[in-house]
């Protein structure tokens, strides 16, 4: 077995989208290569409606999927499709925009006004870009929950993970999404595909991981982290860790514990051409979906 290397870690970057809401943006619109078949991931939360009451009015997609997982609050959905839907928390949209789709997205908070929740967006081989679009709304209490006896607990969003299988199929991009819980204190080891790039994303407490690229490593304070292993320094709150390849990654949770999501996928290896939420192969298909939206064929009948 060989722990994968870590290549960044990074903070995500606070940023406004839509009509206004406040979001921290993990990566997104820079060196699409580097985490292909990913684009851009945000972490949109907030404690009053203020910082996202305004939502993400009417926009079209096309060429990629988005996923929207929320963990506080609701997001309302609706599509030039003529689909309406609501997530709820522990809930999980995964829409392939495919040939083109309208859509809107209004959170709002919960009883205390806090909203929470992720959305990524993963792109379309050049083969799949034009396919039809199509939506998997997943309540959460049909996403397997796994609870190892040290009281590690793995949400299983999409993919194969210990035993359990994710109830979103069918993506290009072959992914895993899991939503991990460690205890403080705990080190644990999670196998992964050797090939797929992969990322973890920490939005709660702290955590070390394993980085095989330096063997000498950072050895952190044997009262705090429990057993002495060759590791980086802490990644804390909104923090995205890239790793190389390999087929493990090792976590030593911080004094809280931590939470985090570990996201791989299959790289695609495609040119990217990107208008802000339309990604194709060219420009030159990026200029005629700009001429669709202008004179009103953006929409594609279904076949």
């Amino acid at each position: 077995m060989s722990v994968r290397p870590i290549v960044s870690t990074n903070s995500a970057t606070p940023t406004l989208e839509g009509a206004g809401v406040k979001l921290h943006r993990a990566f997104g619109f820079h060196e699409p290569e580097a985490y292909d078949p990913f684009l851009l991931f945000d972490d949109f939360r907030g404690e009053t409606p203020d910082d996202y009451i305004r939502g993400f009015p009417w926009h079209p997609h096309r060429g990629i999927e988005t996923i929207t997982y929320v963990l506080a609050g609701e997001v309302e959905h609706g599509d030039s499709l003529g689909n309406r839907g609501t997530l709820g928390a522990g809930d999980v949209q995964w829409m392939t925009a495919g040939s083109g789709i309208m859509h809107q997205e209004m959170p709002s908070g919960n009883t205390r006004g806090q909203m929470h929740g992720f959305q990524l967006w993963a792109n379309l081989p050049s083969s799949l870009k034009m396919t039809t679009p199509r939506y998997q709304d997943i309540k959460g209490s049909d996403i397997p929950v796994v609870v190892d006896d040290d009281g590690t607990a793995v949400r299983v969003i999409v993919g194969a993970f210990w035993g359990q299988s994710g109830p979103v199929d069918g993506i290009a991009a072959d992914p895993q999404y899991l939503d991990i819980s460690v205890p403080a204190g705990r080190r644990k080891t999670f196998k992964v595909d050797t090939y797929k790039r992969t990322f973890a994303y920490v939005f709660e407490g702290a955590a070390a991981f394993a980085d095989a690229s330096r063997p000498e490593g950072v050895l952190l304070e044997k009262e705090v982290m429990g057993e002495e292993v060759n590791i980086r320094d802490m990644s804390g709150n909104r923090t995205v860790v890239r790793f190389g390849t390999g087929d493990e990654i090792t976590v030593q949770a911080g004094p809280e514990g931590v939470r985090f999501l570990l996201v791989s996928g299959a790289p695609i290896r495609e040119p990217v051409a990107w208008h802000g939420p339309i990604v194709m192969n060219t420009r030159q298909e990026i200029m005629a979906a700009v001429n669709e939206l202008r004179n009103g064929t953006f929409i594609r009948p279904a076949h």
